[in-house]
């Protein structure tokens, strides 16, 4: 767009995703689900023995594939003038990088965001480790505690026990994944102790001690205190937006250190100068999102315009756990917290034939309707491939689709993603039957 661009990162290169996040987890995970799937292979007339797991192996595969990514990434961000140190605003103008000193009529903040700092008395003192480490471990654990039951220790537990490691999740709700509608978070942790993992819940943890080469892991539930002991202790109690140390106040930027930077829909912060866009906003954690902040915020930067972003279907998100859970839209709880009426259908992939047959029967769907006109609110996978099943619903609720219009659609049989035309069939035979209906079911 004819901007004169210059970058500036601390290193390394290459970005959360890549380095410490989608990527490197999802190569891991790979490979405790297939380990799963060769251990349950009887269920389909195959006889194995136990696999055996080459650990060094994994992590060297993991290493090569982050390394490719990585570098691919890095050839484009080295085409501009690049700046490698750690920065730090000292005016709404200018920014320091070590000995240098950039001036730039407008700025882009995308810092992206760190792990957790650890709260718990004791963890630092009997050691522990994060996701950032956990994705780099030379070996497996003898056991792991995992403190924190969202999706990144979801799904790290899950594979770490598929690994071959006894896991044990202490976490302070009733149940894994907090954020999810009850249904998708109660059924994953139902499936989760289903295959043998310990989920200590309604757990507050009060400390951490040391016993005979072992962590303890100290919680108090319903008044009684409890422990837990293991050889590890994985911290997943989520990430924090990256703000220190780059001199915020100085360019007049607002912001909350647990938070985020503060901004509006044109992604310009309280100084109009200066833009941030993904994790460091605290908005939503989510690559497709960062990706379409950056590009709004990069052509307002560039031309001074109000281009602003659409929300819409940022609630769109999976979680690669075993079953996968992925939602879009509106979730049953936003709905009702906002006192918005629907309708509600769900369909078993026990009773569907695709997944009965391929052995992979946990789990539903569900779909959420105007209660008016049927227009798609939401819809949530709790499932097999659920992160690719749900991206049909993605496309109709981008055209603002009925369930009337995705009942419509011819879908390939027999396949798993034609589950989804039985919570639309019911919801188009529940709006013709009772087309007054406007209260929540």
């Amino acid at each position: 767009m004819g901007a004169n661009v210059a970058l500036v990162d601390r290193g390394p290169l290459g970005g959360l995703c890549i380095l410490r996040g989608c990527m490197p987890s999802k190569t891991l995970i790979a490979t405790g689900d297939l380990l799963h799937q060769i251990r349950q292979s009887a269920e389909l007339g195959i006889r194995v023995g136990e696999p055996g797991l080459d650990y060094a192996a994994l992590q060297a595969r993991k290493r090569e594939l982050v390394s490719g990514w990585a570098d691919y990434r890095i050839a484009g961000i080295e085409t501009f003038p690049l700046f490698r140190g750690d920065a730090r605003f000292e005016s709404p103008t200018t920014l320091r990088v070590g000995d240098e000193v950039l001036y730039a009529p407008r700025f882009v903040i995308a810092t992206g965001s760190v792990t957790a700092p650890p709260v718990v008395p004791g963890l630092v003192e009997a050691g522990y480790v994060d996701s950032d480490a956990a994705l780099d471990l030379v070996a497996p654990p003898r056991s792991i505690v995992v403190l924190g039951g969202g999706y990144v220790g979801a799904e790290l537990g899950q594979f770490f026990h598929r690994a071959g490691v006894p896991t044990t999740f202490v976490i302070r709700s009733q149940q894994l994944l907090t954020g999810e509608d009850v249904d998708v978070g109660s059924g994953l942790t139902e499936y989760f102790r289903e295959e043998e993992m310990r989920v200590e819940s309604g757990a507050q943890v009060e400390r951490i001690s040391l016993r005979d080469g072992l962590k303890v892991v100290h919680f108090r539930r319903k008044g009684a205190e409890e422990t837990v002991a293991a050889h590890e202790i994985f911290l997943a109690l989520g990430r924090v937006p990256n703000v220190e140390g780059l001199g915020l106040d100085a360019a007049g930027v607002s912001f909350h250190a647990m938070t985020g930077i503060d901004v509006d829909e044109t992604l310009r912060t309280s100084n109009a100068d200066i833009y941030a866009v993904g994790d460091v906003t605290g908005m939503f954690p989510l690559v497709h999102v960062a990706i379409q902040q950056g590009e709004i915020a990069g052509r307002n930067a560039a031309t001074g315009a109000h281009e602003r972003a659409d929300y819409r279907l940022t609630k769109t998100h999976t979680i690669f756990t075993d079953p996968q859970v992925a939602v879009v839209g509106e979730t049953e709880r936003a709905l009702e917290r906002a006192g918005i009426p629907y309708l509600k259908a769900t369909y078993p992939f026990s009773e569907h034939g695709k997944a009965v047959a391929l052995g992979r029967t946990k789990g539903f769907v569900k779909m959420l309707a105007a209660p008016d006109d049927g227009k798609i609110l939401g819809a949530a996978i709790l499932g097999p491939e659920a992160s690719d099943l749900i991206e049909p619903l993605i496309v109709a609720m981008a055209f603002g689709a009925t369930v009337r219009d995705y009942a419509r659609i011819p879908h390939l049989h027999p396949t798993l993603v034609e589950i989804l035309t039985y919570p639309a069939e019911e919801l188009v035979d529940r709006l013709e039957s009772v087309p007054s209906l406007a209260v929540a079911t």
